[in-house]
């Protein structure tokens, strides 16, 4: 029957580091998390923006609304 082949010693060492991987990899996190603090930054800054247009389209309807029933009133005398 075969034999199993044999594996070689596990040594104790670590494995190689390289410098330039974990520097990369430490930019690299660092740029994604500064993206998604501008995305979030960003989303909320269009929710605000949205709010803003549509309470000044509000507020512009409310005031051609009464521009225009006031202007019926004075021409049909109601």
């Amino acid at each position: 029957m075969a034999e199993l082949a044999r594996r070689p010693h596990a040594v104790d060492e670590a494995p190689p580091v390289d410098p330039t991987t974990i520097r990369r990899e430490y930019h690299r996190h660092r740029a994604r998390r500064r993206f998604r603090e501008e995305r979030s930054r960003e989303r909320s800054l269009a929710r605000l923006r949205f709010f803003a247009v549509l309470l000044a389209l509000l507020v512009l309807t409310a005031y051609v609304s009464l521009f225009v029933w006031r202007q019926i009133e004075r021409l049909f005398g109601l």
